[in-house]
């Protein structure tokens, strides 16, 4: 019986990279946000790609709940979850039994990347506070928080990064998480045009540039909302 492993992270934060970095292991089967095309059925909400994602993915919540749960052919399934795309309608009773963690990532670089790809949003696109409150419910159905690593601490050292987070999860490290071929995947989502270009150009985790990001005074009001809600996560996360 395979076990899913859910990856719980925000836009613009590493998620894609580390979908390819799971994938590259040969126990392990990815699935590209499965939630995102019944969210943008239920909530109206536009976002590049929207058409061809509803023609090409799954709509209906508890079909994809179910499939989440499914076996399959690996020893694991690496599910790359969006937070905020789990609307209140929308079954959360799959997560049992489910290894869960979340990836984080400093707001002000998360939204200077984001509005590179669409200048309007809300909030809950930025998938903080959705985080927090899945997170929340994660603690309180299992016992205790699950893991919480930050991108950066991936990005400055893979290896001791992934080794300490699969120590966390209770699997076993595989150094072919490190790196993968470059190019686009057949699991990759139909939103993948709009924003993969910098993975598909990709063969492994890259540092971080040391640059200071600046973000134009309209989006300083959602950034210290963001940073409210990351502090929360940030006190669990994963120390090196």
């Amino acid at each position: 019986m395979s076990v899913p492993i859910c990856m719980w992270s925000g836009p613009r934060n590493l998620s894609t990279a580390m979908m390819r970095s799971f994938g590259a292991r040969a126990d392990c089967t990815v699935w590209d946000e499965p939630f995102f095309a019944p969210f943008l059925r239920a909530t109206g909400k536009a976002h590049p790609g929207r058409e061809e994602t509803l023609r090409r993915h799954e709509t209906d919540p508890e079909r994809v709940a179910r499939l989440c749960q499914k076996g399959v052919a690996t020893d694991y399934h690496f599910q790359k979850h969006m937070p905020h795309h789990m609307i209140a309608t929308f079954p959360l009773e799959w997560t049992q039994g489910a290894k869960h963690f979340f990836l984080i990532r400093d707001p002000q670089r998360v939204i200077a990347s984001y509005i590179k790809g669409r200048t309007e949003f809300d909030l809950d696109d930025l998938g903080f506070a959705p985080q927090t409150r899945l997170f929340e419910y994660l603690t309180a159905q299992d016992g205790k928080p699950p893991p919480v690593i930050k991108s950066l601490d991936i990005l400055n050292n893979p290896k001791r990064a992934l080794t300490r987070l699969c120590e966390a999860l209770d699997i076993g490290f595989d150094s072919n998480m490190l790196s993968w071929a470059a190019g686009p995947r057949p699991e990759d989502g139909a939103w993948a045009p709009y924003w993969y270009q910098s993975v598909e150009a990709s063969t492994g985790f890259s540092a971080v540039p040391k640059t200071q990001v600046e973000l134009p005074p309209a989006y300083h009001g959602i950034l210290e909302a963001c940073n409210k809600e990351y502090r929360i996560l940030d006190k669990h996360a994963l120390r090196f």
